[in-house]
């Protein structure tokens, strides 16, 4: 028997986030391949009801650590909490979801065992059974091939590219993990997090994406995005031109400097698609164009594009979206 599979599964505010839930769908997988067994690690404050909605995602065993420490992220105790749990399923792979937290925390953790770390990853696979993975580089032009030697291996999984797959729903052993941590040795804590007001979703794990460019000519009429995005229950994005010009903020942007997102639509309104850009959402899976020039470099990419005035055009498509789903 292989070395087991252990995939971190994230909580925020008492709920999974599914980007784990996905990472954990794929370590099913992945454990299958290598013949080995797939343990979740669910850390979080106030955790512990939510632990059978892993139930039906087939991991063998649950470390459960529970504990108010870990009610906010804390970098040096979550990276502490999950190189314990490394060593004591003496996992050789170690998977996470490519979100901000998990961007963070892999890093630190790999760090604190000498283990090597494959980030941002759209592709696993296993090879005579090997572990081989594939990630974007070169802003998305190339895709680099990665192989591992020593273990164990830390891999990040990019949000939404994965599919979610049911398996067949076990009655997994679960096992507490303590925390062992002192508070008065963290360098850095979280005290609180405060939310944007009518806070909306991730634009990085969302599957629907309205992303909004220079073409909006000012904050107000990123109205017309946000209805859109709100009406097809997506999230609204932007351009760095749009965000460099203090129109929204820039936790709203999609791009190299901004956030790398891969959902099931991509709708670009009025960007021309410079390739830091690009470089964020070339990995969705539809690609939908709005721009009034035809030659814009965003159409190269697009699978749909619509030649026209946007400010005519994404009124008449809320519209349409409301009476089809029945909202109008």
């Amino acid at each position: 028997m292989a070395q087991d599979v252990l995939v971190f599964v994230e909580s925020r505010g008492g709920q999974i986030k599914r980007p784990s839930l996905e990472a954990l769908s794929e370590g099913r997988r992945v454990a299958a391949a290598l013949g080995s067994h797939l343990v979740a690690l669910l850390a979080g404050s106030g955790i512990e009801a939510k632990v059978t909605q892993l139930f039906p995602l087939g991991p063998d065993r649950i470390l459960l650590a529970d504990d108010d420490l870990l009610g906010l992220y804390q970098p040096e105790a979550y990276a502490s909490l999950l190189a314990e749990a490394v060593r004591r399923i003496q996992s050789g792979t170690v998977l996470l979801s490519a979100t901000s937290l998990g961007r963070d925390l892999g890093p630190r953790a790999a760090a604190k065992l000498d283990a090597g770390l494959a980030a941002d990853c759209t592709h696993v696979e296993v090879t005579n059974g090997e572990l081989v993975v594939k990630r974007p580089v070169y802003s998305g032009k190339a895709l680099a091939t990665v192989r591992f030697s020593g273990s164990p291996v830390f891999v990040t999984l990019r949000p939404n590219v994965f599919p979610l797959r049911s398996s067949e729903e076990t009655s997994p052993e679960i096992e507490r993990l303590e925390l062992n941590f002192d508070p008065a040795r963290a360098r850095v804590r979280a005290v609180r997090v405060e939310e944007s007001v009518g806070a909306e979703q991730d634009v990085s794990e969302a599957s629907i994406v309205v992303s909004g460019g220079r073409a909006m000519k000012g904050p107000e009429n990123f109205a017309l995005i946000r209805d859109l995005a709100q009406a097809l229950g997506g999230a609204m994005g932007a351009s760095r031109a749009a965000v460099d010009a203090g129109w929204i903020d820039h936790q709203y942007q999609v791009g190299q400097t901004g956030k790398v997102v891969s959902p099931n639509l991509y709708i670009a309104c009025g960007i021309s698609g410079a390739i830091q850009h690009l470089a964020g959402m070339s990995s969705s899976k539809v690609i939908v164009a709005i721009n009034k020039d035809p030659e814009a470099p965003v159409f190269k990419l697009a699978d749909y594009g619509i030649v026209g005035d946007l400010y005519e055009i994404l009124p008449k498509l809320t519209e349409e979206v409301r009476k089809l789903k029945g909202q109008s």
